[in-house]
């Protein structure tokens, strides 16, 4: 569609705060707003909502011995096609990524199929080479399990204490995956939730939170917070708060008693709790999507024996498009919380409005449409939002190049850092 280097106008854009402006893109930059005299492709953004693309977090591309889950392609064509073109891939795939040679073997492997640009975690165990990983490129490590999940097994308090002297040493971010499990029955959802249950996933905060303070004070990033009780334990400066949409807008009486498809580790909670968590927006820093995708045939298991996972990646942003054209929410903080602090924290150079910003944009529709799964584009083949509202980018740019156009794809050409791997954002540690 658009190449490397070619002069790409957006007209008419309606920039937060009233003013209407084209932007002039050039070499993966926004290189001028206003009036635009010459182009080599013209996309009329006119009674469209143009946003700084998204940047996720939190995803699981599985691919390897995982591939009817979810590949790096099908993986990052579902994060572009719903607005997001910069990802990060958490490391309890089989086998986890504990070593820098996994690291290494990953990025080649997502370097080769990503539609995104991408950074990839270490993972947090006690045989694990956090210094190696760390020179090897890795953004941050974990999610580390302090509760158990698929693919993840709770690390001890004392490995705990060490990797976090170690990562603080290393200037490096560790993200928690913050849950208390009690022993019981787990076959209806109701069980799941009183088995993780919201107290646990606070008194676990707050533990790991004290051991932080003993152990170095490494940056800290809670994963998937899943109420309010979990988002007011952590006090706003001392560490970053994510929570997913499927805690957002999704509660356990969304789905039957036993409909593993809402099964998610920590749990979908009561629809009182899921309100109160909404009603905390203004504490929310970040929205990950935790994209964990797992196929038909095993979330159809009996319910205790179903893997927990939700994939939404693609359904992100559409969602909360919708309730800003409701009114619910402004347009500014889905900015804010899918793109501006996802970048800061992940190290890039903001997409957005302004003269050198990058270039990665998503364009939106005035219309409202529905969540469809036949219209998706990840592995899993199923989403828990079926026939939600949402609002679906019609184009997605990164880097200056249109990667997502009404349906079609188009593998980036991009090349403008310098890793040699043109997509991959390696971490603040590499040196290899």
């Amino acid at each position: 569609m658009s190449k490397t280097g070619e002069i790409i106008v957006l007209r008419d854009v309606l920039i937060p705060g009233g003013r209407i402006a084209d932007i002039t893109i050039k070499d993966g930059l926004v290189r001028h707003i206003g009036s635009a005299l010459r182009a080599d492709l013209e996309i009329n953004c006119r009674g469209k909502t143009v946003l700084p693309a998204g940047t996720d977090l939190h995803v699981h591309m599985r691919d390897g011995s995982q591939k009817e889950k979810e590949t790096w392609e099908s993986g990052t064509k579902s994060a572009v096609a719903g607005g997001v073109t910069a990802v990060v891939d958490q490391p309890n795939t089989v086998p986890p990524l504990t070593t820098p040679g996994r690291v290494k073997d990953r990025v080649k492997l997502a370097a080769t199929q990503s539609f995104s640009r991408f950074a990839i975690n270490g993972g947090v165990t006690g045989d694990a080479d956090l210094k190696g990983m760390w020179q090897a490129g890795v953004f941050a490590f974990g999610e580390t399990f302090a509760g158990p999940s698929s693919y993840g097994e709770t690390v001890s308090s004392d490995v705990l204490s060490r990797s976090m002297r170690e990562i603080s040493k290393l200037s490096g971010l560790m993200t928690i995956h913050a849950e208390q499990v009690i022993q019981g029955q787990d076959c209806l959802l109701t069980d799941h939730d009183d088995l993780r249950p919201v107290a646990g996933e606070v008194k676990v905060i707050k533990d790991v939170l004290d051991l932080n303070r003993s152990n170095g004070r490494c940056d800290l990033y809670f994963c998937h917070l899943s109420s309010a009780d979990a988002l007011r334990a952590i006090p706003g400066s001392t560490a970053i708060r994510e929570i997913t949409p499927h805690h957002l807008f999704l509660s356990y009486e969304t789905f039957k008693p036993d409909d593993a498809y809402g099964k998610v580790n920590p749990p979908l909670r009561s629809e009182s709790v899921r309100r109160e968590l909404f009603s905390c927006w203004e504490m929310i820093d970040v929205i990950g999507s935790d994209h964990a995708p797992h196929t038909r045939e095993e979330k159809d298991q009996e319910f205790i024996n179903a893997p927990s996972g939700i994939p939404g990646v693609e359904t992100m942003i559409p969602l909360l498009m919708a309730l800003a054209k409701e009114k619910k929410i402004g347009i500014t903080d889905i900015i804010t919380k899918t793109s501006t602090a996802p970048s800061d924290i992940l190290g890039i150079r903001r997409a957005g409005f302004l003269k050198g910003d990058r270039a990665d944009f998503a364009i939106y529709p005035d219309e409202l449409t529905v969540v469809l799964t036949d219209n998706l584009h990840s592995n899993a083949g199923w989403s828990p939002y079926e026939g939600m509202k949402a609002v679906f980018p019609v184009q997605t740019i990164l880097g200056g190049e249109v990667v997502f156009d009404n349906g079609e794809f188009f593998r980036p050409e991009f090349t403008d850092n310098t890793s040699g791997t043109g997509l991959w954002i390696p971490g603040r540690g590499y040196s290899l």
